[in-house]
């Protein structure tokens, strides 16, 4: 069997369509997997690291702040429908996987118009604009919360989950002990409360200030911290901040299935992907959702969580205020901590990849 499978931009694309890739081979080992992502966007990076072929189209976003630059956009489409169109016709695919983005947009219409059926998955709680525009060339459609009949054909939704990264679930806190002292030379106290943020690979500016600012304050109240700061803030954030002992600052994690099983607490944006692994190793969290993305799905899918009492929200407006009080309240509530736990957990939906997986396969034989 054929798959191309077509998405990308952010991480939160790359990662469940690469945990989908593995697990259709996990359960077809012969399939052929072919990729399409957008030119100069990190899938092309990403991708091949996984071990899967991938082939870039010049697609790109629309400007809407510009609209006369769109032109150049609306040309580089056209190129890409019709790289897309020879891909199609070379590959042959049994099945198009189709999970958001640009380049998404282009493989999946192409590849519906030449009688490919098509899978599509959804991640956010607030569904993409592509996914949108081809809800009516889907066959399926996998999401990952309930509610999304207001987006999609209801007959064509599956509810699935997001695939998280592979071997999240490996983690413990002895580990991570060593490996933060390894790593870092700073050796954690079991006994203590440990407080996790984490920015995205890119970081967050305003969870960052926020931390920077009251950094001393948690140190003080006896709590131990990794800052996952995303590389650009690092170098400036280490220029300007007095790191008390006990605070890791840290401009990526390689290791997290060690770092979320060390955590008692986590602040986190709220992009599909982190709320998934949340979900999955019942994580008490602290929500900040990026303002900066579109149709504010971020806060979509932490409001998701917050009404079922799974997460903390705090605005992106109020955190310089508002996240390290919270979060010095709430890591010293181990009761409340536990419900977190307990109510997160109930959400989660294991196995995602291999669920969409056989989905896709079901679509291959039919």
């Amino acid at each position: 069997m054929k798959y191309l499978i077509s998405g990308g931009g952010t991480g939160g694309h790359i990662f469940p369509a690469v945990s989908i890739a593995n697990a259709l081979r996990e359960l077809d080992p012969e399939a052929d997997i072919l990729f399409v992502g957008a030119l100069g966007r990190m899938e092309m990076e990403r991708v091949p690291e996984a071990g899967y072929r991938i082939i870039g189209l010049p697609v790109r976003g629309f400007n809407r702040a510009q609209l006369w630059k769109n032109i150049s956009v609306l040309i580089d489409l056209f190129r890409s429908m019709r790289l897309a169109r020879r891909v199609v016709r070379d590959f042959r695919p049994d099945v198009g996987v189709g999970v958001g983005g640009y380049a998404s947009g282009a493989a999946m219409k192409v590849a519906a118009r030449m009688g490919v059926p098509i899978l599509l998955q959804e991640q956010n709680g607030f569904a993409g604009v592509t996914n949108k525009l081809l809800r009516n060339d889907a066959a399926k459609i996998c999401v990952a919360y309930t509610d999304m009949e207001r987006f999609f054909p209801k007959e064509k939704i599956i509810l699935t989950g997001n695939p998280v990264r592979q071997n999240l679930t490996t983690g413990s806190k002895k580990q991570a002990i060593d490996y933060f002292q390894t790593e870092f030379g700073v050796r954690f106290d079991e006994n203590k409360k440990s407080l996790l943020i984490i920015g995205g690979s890119l970081g967050a500016r305003t969870i960052n200030l926020s931390i920077q600012a009251g950094i001393a304050k948690l140190a003080e109240a006896g709590v131990q911290v990794v800052w996952q700061t995303g590389k650009g803030y690092y170098d400036k954030l280490v220029a300007e901040t007095k790191i008390p002992d006990g605070v890791i600052i840290t401009p990526f994690l390689k290791n997290m299935p060690d770092a979320y099983a060390w955590a008692d607490l986590v602040i986190s944006r709220a992009g599909a992907s982190s709320i998934s692994e949340l979900c999955l190793l019942g994580k008490p969290a602290i929500l900040v959702p990026s303002p900066n993305v579109a149709e504010d799905h971020q806060t979509h899918n932490a409001m998701a969580l917050v009404r079922r009492d799974a997460a903390v929200l705090v605005t992106d407006r109020d955190a310089q205020e508002k996240l390290v009080p919270t979060a010095q309240q709430l890591i010293a509530d181990d009761k409340r901590l536990q419900q977190l736990h307990e109510n997160v957990l109930a959400l989660a939906e294991p196995d995602s990849a291999k669920r969409i997986a056989q989905e896709v396969i079901k679509l291959a034989k039919h």
